[in-house]
């Protein structure tokens, strides 16, 4: 393919503050205006192809993905914040007769070559020292190799992981039940490797942490790596229930490849048979939307909630998305838990029923989502302080607050405590939350400190796709436009006067602009939502608002 100059809008198309998709040749380029300055680059979204010119844009020359909050540097396309593994293409403008003329290969800019490859200001690599060794393989992982080396980290880099495979995108597990993890790996290792001169160690068990020696043991003792700076990203581990009959071996819980391999049992051999899902919230209901096409005889699900969601969304929101489920056959059963799971008469190590309010419900198989704890077992002993729910207390900066060594270990994801915009402390388990987490700790470890200040986004499949973006827990209200019955509706989650996370379905890009107006301090009053405010009709994209939001 060649490159080629076309004229693709009159200037006076584009408006300062405004983006167009455009048609160049055979593809598509996004133009955004801030101020006198026109910029060009890739269409769509580097995560999952959505169209960029849907989304929102700022003034500081952001452009947020109105899809699951992956955001990008317009004047540059590289990347600003997960979930987006790629950059996007940048493409030279110029302003002539009138028209806005973009100079581009012609191949760059199909959706199939929508992304490039981040630019590593380390391209060569040194086996200078121990460098950065992280522990864990998931989101955080993968961004904080990537921003390691986009940031001009040179020394070297060492993954342990106990999965047997490289850094994958797990939401398509809950959400896709895909269980072969070369469809879904971020990156593969070969890749990890080269180009990123990543030394990875897979099917491997972190036993313990030497801090004073600075050193991390494995197996048990069986061997050691040494490390300069240590990041602990080890994720969760699926709960189960402390009741009997929960270590049967037709009970699932849901965290990797190996458990959506459980889950999935190949669709004809599901046909017919009944599950019961134990949980109500996410994992167990994106669970419930990837089977629910499925030719099962039944789908029971148990909650201890009104509502399915009630604690995260409300329950109105709640009441909608339950509403969707039952209209594809699956019976709840809410405020109420399980007192145990019954084995099978004929097979004393296979669940047969589960026992709620003293009713039994039969079963072929049952799925435990009730959560996660954090991953920090080996961790003990070590001297960094575990809070009591399995978290690690970090900085603004990620590092760790306690133990021996608090310059040199940082703890990201699941995992990590840390300090949120609203002052509070926090661990949250989002997908998004950890990859950013990742991208923050590269550039910190890279010599280039920031704090960490995103707002938490996260992303489900309910029948529609519902969006998130905020720190919503124990909201004091809600406030509803549109109807959570029909799956069409904003959400607004009010905590001491103020707004402070907000949902939707149906209505993109309103989550996107709602992080954006959180992250600029921006969010409009509850008084003004219930007047009618709307979100999209205020400004942060124009020149004008440029020393506000870059403030």
């Amino acid at each position: 393919m060649a490159i080629k100059t076309i004229a693709v809008l009159d200037e006076s198309e584009l408006k300062d503050g405004q983006m167009k998709e455009v048609s160049f040749d055979e593809g598509k380029v996004l133009l955004s205006r801030l101020g006198d300055k026109i910029h060009a680059t890739s269409a769509f979204c580097t995560h999952y192809g959505a169209p960029l010119s849907k989304g929102v844009l700022t003034s500081d020359g952001r452009v947020v993905c109105p899809w699951h909050g992956a955001c990008f540097n317009v004047c540059t396309g590289d990347i600003e914040d997960a979930p987006a593994p790629m950059a996007l293409h940048s493409f030279q403008t110029l302003v002539k007769d009138g028209k806005i003329h973009v100079t581009a290969n012609t191949s760059n800019t199909l959706k199939a070559n929508m992304s490039r490859q981040p630019k590593l200001l380390a391209s060569s690599f040194t086996n200078t020292g121990n460098g950065v060794v992280i522990i864990g393989g998931g989101s955080g992982t993968f961004h904080a190799v990537e921003s390691l080396r986009e940031h001009g980290y040179q020394e070297p880099i060492t993954i342990l992981s106990k999965e047997t495979y490289t850094p994958i995108d797990r939401t398509k597990l809950s959400k896709a039940l895909i269980t072969d993890p070369a469809k879904i790996e971020w990156r593969s290792a070969a890749d990890l490797k080269i180009k990123y001169g990543t030394n990875i160690r897979l099917g491997v068990e972190v036993t313990s942490v030497d801090l004073e020696k600075k050193t991390v043991i494995l197996d048990g003792g069986k061997d050691s790596v040494p490390y300069d700076k240590l990041i602990l990203a080890s994720g969760g581990t699926p709960r189960r229930l402390p009741i009997e009959g929960a270590q049967l071996e037709n009970v699932y819980t849901f965290r990797g490849i190996d458990d959506a391999k459980k889950v999935d049992a190949g669709k004809s051999a599901q046909e017919g048979k009944k599950v019961v899902v134990i949980g109500s919230s996410f994992i167990s209901m994106e669970l419930v939307v990837a089977i629910s096409s499925r030719k099962l005889a039944s789908i029971d699900v148990i909650g201890m909630e009104q509502v399915p969601f009630e604690t995260v969304l409300g329950k109105e929101v709640g009441a909608g998305i339950q509403k969707f489920h039952e209209s594809k056959g699956v019976k709840f059963h809410l405020s109420s838990k399980v007192d145990k799971i019954v084995a099978s008469e004929d097979d004393p190590k296979v669940a047969a029923g589960v026992v709620v309010n003293g009713t039994t419900i039969p079963c072929d198989f049952v799925i435990m989502g009730v959560g996660v704890a954090p991953a920090t077992e080996f961790l003990k002993g070590s001297s960094i302080e575990i809070e009591k729910d399995g978290g690690i207390r970090v900085d603004q900066h990620l590092r760790v607050k306690t133990g021996k060594d608090t310059q040199n270990v940082f703890a990201i994801g699941d995992i990590a405590i840390y300090p949120q915009v609203d002052g509070s402390e926090t661990r949250i388990e989002h997908w998004n939350v950890a990859g950013n987490h990742g991208r923050a700790v590269g550039c910190n470890i890279a010599g280039k400190e920031q704090p960490f200040v995103k707002v938490p986004v996260f992303w489900s499949a309910q029948g529609q796709q519902l969006r998130y973006c905020g720190l919503g827990a124990k909201f004091e209200e809600v406030i509803v436009k549109g109807d959570p019955g029909e799956l069409k509706f904003v959400a607004y989650y009010v905590k001491g006067g103020k707004i402070v996370a907000v949902s939707s379905m149906q209505n993109d890009p309103v989550v996107s602009k709602a992080s954006e107006l959180l992250r600029l301090g921006l969010m409009p009053s509850p008084e003004e939502v219930r007047a009618g405010k709307d979100l999209l009709s205020i400004d942060i994209s124009s020149a004008g608002t440029k020393a506000e939001v870059s403030s």
